[in-house]
């Protein structure tokens, strides 16, 4: 179990993170999320020791990350890939790691068969592509079969059977009642493989919740109607749970808390023609957008004004 309580870090004036109280429980994987710049890295760096909080605290089972006797048994982290000498072969690499870490030779070759490394185990480090470098240190997070995984970024550069392959290990390593604590901004990914969420923004806590939770709370499913006689379709649908919104004098209505099958059924009850009864459901990613709207540092234009273009000198 990880946690942390006001747990803040400033670099000059500049605050990274700020007060963050939060705790990543066992069995679930829990997803990190947070635009560019909002601290997550920082917050990681923290947990395993390498950044020392300006104030608050971070706890891995309930000791600070260097109180651990055996740290690497008890916390696997990757936080950047490449961090290897390149001249070493990925077997001698994760055997050093072992040896001064009281680790069994052959869990060495079980974490090097674990992540498909066999057929370059004996190759230099330094000419891996950026996902064997991913699975490199992976493989040297599970060495010490620790009880609690923090991957940043671990589908970075993986193929798409590589990424499918760190979606069945990470469900895997929860079911065996470990904490799974990853970061990614692949908002589908999350979708598919997080039990539960942990959203920053300009180092603030946004959210701790569930991915339904926080879909729910963004729109979750809506269905889009349209009819000619809106206010009579309005008081057939209306019960406990049902949200009906739209324009006043517009023929459209966005239904939540209620099927199309459910709404289309009504309406022929009723005898009201329907024009339009499309479902829709908020994505993730959409939910995650709408939250950090106003937490990102870091916006991209879109569109090029050319005149200004033309205008700026050569």
């Amino acid at each position: 179990m990880i946690d942390a309580q006001q747990l803040t870090k400033r670099y000059g004036e500049k605050t990274a993170v700020d007060g963050l109280d939060f705790a990543v429980k066992p069995g679930t994987v829990t997803g990190f999320l947070g635009p560019n710049g909002a601290g997550k890295s920082t917050t990681m760096r923290m947990i395993v020791g390498l950044d020392a909080p300006t104030s608050g605290s971070v706890t891995v089972n309930g000791r600070r990350y260097a109180g651990h006797q055996a740290p690497l048994q008890e916390v696997g982290a990757l936080l950047e890939a490449k961090s290897i000498h390149p001249g070493r072969s990925a077997y001698n690499h994760l055997l050093a790691l072992a040896l001064t870490h009281g680790i069994p030779r052959r869990r060495v070759d079980e974490v090097i068969e674990m992540a498909g490394l066999g057929s370059v185990a004996k190759k230099r480090a330094g000419a891996f592509s950026l996902g064997m470098g991913q699975r490199l240190g992976i493989a040297a997070a599970l060495l010490g079969d620790p009880q609690t995984v923090m991957l940043d970024e671990p589908v970075n550069g993986l193929d798409p059977e590589g990424v499918l392959w760190i979606r069945n290990l990470l469900k895997a390593l929860a079911d065996e009642g470990r904490t799974v604590f990853v970061s990614s901004h692949l908002m589908s990914e999350m979708a598919l493989v997080a039990d539960h969420l942990i959203i920053v923004g300009r180092g603030r806590l946004l959210a701790d919740t569930t991915v339904g939770d926080l879909v729910r709370e963004a729109g979750g499913d809506t269905v889009q109607v349209a009819t000619e006689e809106p206010a009579r379709l309005r008081e057939a649908l209306a019960g406990p749970g049902v949200d009906i919104t739209g324009r006043a004098g517009s023929e459209e209505l966005q239904v939540a808390g209620l099927s199309a099958r459910e709404i289309g059924l009504k309406a022929a009850e009723h005898r009201i023609a329907l024009f339009e009864l499309t479902a829709r459901t908020v994505s993730l990613e959409e939910a995650f957008m709408n939250l950090t709207r106003d937490a990102v540092e870091y916006h991209g234009s879109t569109t090029v004004d050319p005149l200004e273009t033309a205008a700026r000198p050569a």
